[in-house]
């Protein structure tokens, strides 16, 4: 069991404003509001996941979403390497995607930041170090983000990923697996809902 608390950790995104907790279980649609700063929870049963790239019955949310506008500055949580960084296709993927690892209390724990911009997987390569605060990237329009509004998905793992991806949203069988193996971000980015 990692001590997530025997560190102390830089915000992924800082919110100028008060953000909006999303609900994406129900009727809600993602970026319907008129609310610049949004979170998506995770752990939560989402209805709005429509693309074939879901045809398989994933609904289960397993990362934290934070939104804002296009551009929007995403941090390094603690310091550690850039894993993997690549680009994920597919309508309703990740687009540009970084993942990388960490040791927090003995542990290797690694970090996936989806939907970004071209650019954030241009300038960040396997193997480079990065620093607590660093910025490692920003918010990706929808044509290079895998076509959501401009977000990031940041997701926890304890398991190594094969490159630069990891699955967000699991069937619901697989509940109880993924949230054992892909951590609350609440442990790195505090009581943000």
């Amino acid at each position: 069991m990692v001590r997530w608390d025997s560190e102390s950790y830089h915000p992924v995104v800082i919110f100028p404003d008060e953000p909006k907790v999303l609900d994406l279980s129900g009727s809600e649609d993602y970026g319907s509001g008129n609310e610049m700063w949004t979170i998506g929870k995770y752990d939560e049963v989402r209805s709005i996941y429509t693309s074939d790239l879901f045809s398989d019955g994933r609904t289960v949310h397993v990362g934290l979403d934070l939104g804002g506008p296009v551009g929007t500055p995403v941090y390094a949580f603690f310091g550690g390497i850039v894993h993997a960084s690549g680009f994920n296709s597919k309508l309703g993927d990740y687009g540009h995607t970084i993942v990388t690892k960490h040791r927090i209390d003995g542990q290797d724990i690694w970090a996936l930041f989806g939907h970004l911009d071209a650019e954030s997987t241009a300038s960040l390569r396997p193997g480079d170090s990065i620093i607590s605060g660093q910025l490692i990237g920003r918010f990706g329009t929808e044509n290079e983000n895998g076509g959501w509004p401009p977000h990031v998905h940041i997701q926890l793992s304890l398991i190594e990923p094969e490159g630069h991806d990891l699955p967000g949203v699991v069937h619901p069988d697989d509940r109880k697996w993924a949230l054992s193996v892909f951590p609350d971000p609440r442990l790195v980015l505090g009581p943000i809902y």
